[in-house]
This record gives C-alpha cells, structure tokens and sequence, in this order.
C-alpha cells in the first residue's frame, strides 16, 4: 500500500492493485509511430494490469506499524510466509488465465529483488532487499518456471517486455508516490524489431498535467485515472480504529492529464 502523509495530516491511501490498474492503462495507451505498441497486445496489457495483485490479501486488512500508529509503506510491509505465498498465488492465478502474461509478472516479481534484473539505469530505488532465505526459496522456485517456460517463446519479445513492465510500472509509481515533480526513465525500448533506446522525460506543468517527452501514447492528450483512499488523520491507536476509518474511507480519484 502506498501511503502520502498529506500537510492537513490527512493520508491519502493507494492500493498496490490500484497502482496496478494505473500500469494497466499506461500500458495499454502505449504505441504510436515512435514506439513500438505491446505485442502480443492483450496478453502483455493484461500482465501491467495485475502485475501487483499478489497484494490483494493484505489490502483486505493492512498493517499499522506497532511505534508509530501509522500505516506501513509498501516497501516496508513485514514480508513474512503469508506474503510470499499470496505472491506465489498471484503468480499461479494468472498464468492459470495466461501462461505469456503470467510469465512477464513472474520475472518482474523476481527481478524486484535483483535490481530489475540490470535493465533500468534511472530511477534507483523501489527495489526489495530481504533476502530472507524464504525470500531466496521463493526467487529460485519462482526463476526455474521462467526458464522452464521462456523455452516456449521467443526470447527477444520477452525480453523487450519484461523491459517495458519495469519502464511502466516506475511511470505508476511516479504518479502514485508523489505529486508529479521532474524525472526520466532510462532506458526505454523504443521497437521490437532493433535495439533502439530512449530516455522518457517527465516534466509537470501542474498537479494533473504532465509533459512526456518524446511521447509515447496513442492518443493526443492520454488520460489516466488512479483510485485512492482518503482518511482524516495519518497514525491510529489501534488496528480496530485502522481499520474501520480504511473501510469507511472516501474513494476519489487523481485524473491525470499526459501531454
């Protein structure tokens, strides 16, 4: 759960699945006569759209930090069996529905812990670094099935997508995280066909209004919306009040504008 302490000390509250179905829209605008659009299209879209559902158990009831009262930063959920396992539930869910879509989440489960797997320069940070025993259990079970199934495609496209879920989901993060502010991506792959790379420039020109530079949507402005929660105050006395200011929380939206 991404969690903005706010300067009234109200919390704005964003699901991991919410963060997910923003990718999901990201990377089904994604495409024009720059960039290459995802193929294959509904499978890869599919995977940015509930790439972080291994998330939805514990959204059905999050954790307060025992010191401070307030709920915990996604990177800072204690990671213990039950969350592993709901990872591996996940995981096994989709592929169950799509063995490519599947396969995408799974490497970007893993490479989580291991640097996005070399294939992002910029931003740093949002990577996992519990390296648990469970956690190593889990990344080689998790790494012998990609192999075991990348042997069935071919591994060019897989590659260029698994680059494109990173490139995607940090463009999440980026409007989940904070208020839109000056950044890049770097690397983005620009085609499927030869190894083209660009950087991806963000720069706000107001709350809801972000330039993309060079552009890579389909549509002239892409209109995206993430769903969150807002609650009165940021740190409770208990899990009980927590949880009921969670459930009774307003639900609005952030609609951003990318130009």
């Amino acid at each position: 759960m991404i969690v903005r302490k706010q300067g009234n000390d109200e919390l704005i509250l964003i699901g991991q699945t919410d963060h997910s179905r923003l990718v999901g829209q990201l990377a089904a605008r994604w495409g024009n006569d720059t960039f290459a659009a995802p193929q294959p299209y509904a499978s890869v879209v599919r995977a940015a759209a509930f790439h972080d559902y291994g998330w939805l158990r514990y959204e059905t009831s999050p954790l307060l930090h025992p010191e401070t009262g307030e709920p915990y930063q996604f990177l800072q959920v204690p990671l213990g069996t039950m969350q592993l396992e709901a990872y591996q539930w996940s995981l096994d869910w989709l592929a169950g529905i799509d063995r490519y879509a599947g396969l995408i989440i799974n490497m970007h489960r893993t490479g989580l812990w291991k640097n996005r797997y070399g294939t992002i320069t910029h931003p740093g940070g949002y990577n996992l670094r519990d390296l648990t025993p469970e956690v190593r259990q889990f990344i080689e079970r998790n790494e012998a099935w990609q192999g075991r199934e990348r042997a069935s495609w071919d591994a060019n496209p897989v590659s260029i997508n698994y680059r494109l879920m990173q490139v995607w989901d940090l463009l999440g993060l980026y409007f989940c995280c904070h208020e839109p502010y000056e950044d890049y991506i770097e690397p983005v792959p620009v085609s499927y066909s030869e190894k083209r790379e660009t950087r991806v420039t963000l720069i706000p020109l107001g709350p809801y209004h972000v330039k993309v530079d060079p552009y890579p949507f389909n549509a002239r402005p892409c209109n995206i919306q993430l769903a969150f929660k807002r609650l009165p105050k940021a740190s409770f006395e208990d899990a009980e009040e927590f949880h009921r200011a969670y459930f009774q929380a307003e639900n609005d939206l952030f609609r951003f504008e990318l130009l």
